[in-house]
């Protein structure tokens, strides 16, 4: 009898192409499913059958009643080592292994400057304004000799302060644990809090989403902002207070907001954020490329083989 495996929220239709499925898994039957299932009662009846489910980041809840309903299930793959959307503690009562892989960082540091330069440049309104008969409207600002503040100088945020250097910023960084020599080996200098928001031409965020950094970035912070300032999301829309964004876009500052994450996901149709002013929106698009995808779903066969072989690898 083979095993069932199910591949979850598999957007680009791409997964299989990215592994040897066949030939690690040769008596695996493995189904790729294309859309999000958000619904609960449809997900638990996809995978009714599944002793395999393989999630694609936080794209997909595993809450303890979900595993509830998931008696077959035996192993759960997720991408990356950490998944704040899997219950660890449910899956280990009913007898789930949760394994993960490696990852590849490069992605999210590339799409976080392409957020800010596409704010900073207008490259939205002005490919529009082209495809529409029309000419050059904005005047950018530059950025040599700007502030870059980082919120966060971890992996991801380290290498954007190196994109920021070579852009010639100054680069300061805040986090609630970092200290100086730490912000000095990265070429930034350590600033307070409040600083970093209001002196910054740029804030990026790159902190890790838990309870302590949770909603870190709410009324406070985003009034300190100035005027022609901008901001952007790359790690966790958590780190945001929702409505303290609302109320600062729907008011003068800050000139714009890059996000590539978001409080629901996929993002509702007719959610606010799909409406408001002066933001540039992808669709948690910041680990989706090449690379990474060839190391996901490598290690996802690589994690199955090894359980179905009784010598799991990569356990959390």
């Amino acid at each position: 009898m083979p095993i069932r495996v199910a591949v979850l929220d598999d957007y680009q239709q791409v997964a299989g192409e990215f592994a040897d499925w066949a030939g690690r898994l040769p008596d695996a039957r493995v189904e790729f499913f294309p859309e999000h299932i958000a619904d609960e009662d449809a997900l638990a009846a996809a995978l009714a059958e599944a002793e395999v489910v393989v999630a694609m980041r936080e794209r997909t809840a595993f809450p303890r009643r979900l595993f509830e309903r998931l008696p077959a299930l035996r192993l759960l793959v997720t991408t990356g080592m950490v998944n704040a959307a899997v219950d660890l503690e449910a899956a280990a009562e009913a007898g789930v292994t949760v394994c993960g892989t490696r990852s590849h960082p490069s992605g999210t540091t590339e799409l976080t400057w392409a957020l800010i330069l596409g704010l900073v440049r207008g490259t939205a309104a002005e490919d529009g304004r082209v495809r529409s008969g029309g000419w050059q409207q904005t005047l950018a600002p530059d950025l040599d000799g700007q502030v870059l503040g980082i919120a966060g100088l971890g992996r991801l945020g380290s290498k954007v302060a190196a994109v920021g250097s070579a852009f010639g910023m100054d680069v300061a960084a805040w986090s609630p644990n970092l200290t100086a020599e730490r912000a000095a080996e990265h070429g930034a200098r350590l600033v307070g809090k409040e600083e970093l928001f209001a002196t910054a031409k740029v804030v990026t965020l790159h902190l890790v989403l838990s309870e302590r950094t949770r909603g870190v970035v709410g009324d406070p912070e985003l009034s300190v902002m100035r005027p022609d300032a901008y901001l952007v999301n790359t790690s966790r829309f958590g780190l945001l207070d929702e409505e303290a964004l609302r109320r600062a876009l729907a008011s003068d500052r800050p000139a714009g907001v890059g996000l590539d994450v978001f409080p629901q996901e996929p993002l509702p149709a007719g959610h606010w954020l799909r409406t408001a002013p002066r933001t540039l929106l992808t669709p948690h698009m910041g680990y989706v490329t090449e690379r990474t995808y060839r190391i996901f779903f490598g290690d996802v066969v690589e994690d199955i083989a090894a359980f179905l072989a009784g010598d799991p690898v990569r356990v959390i």
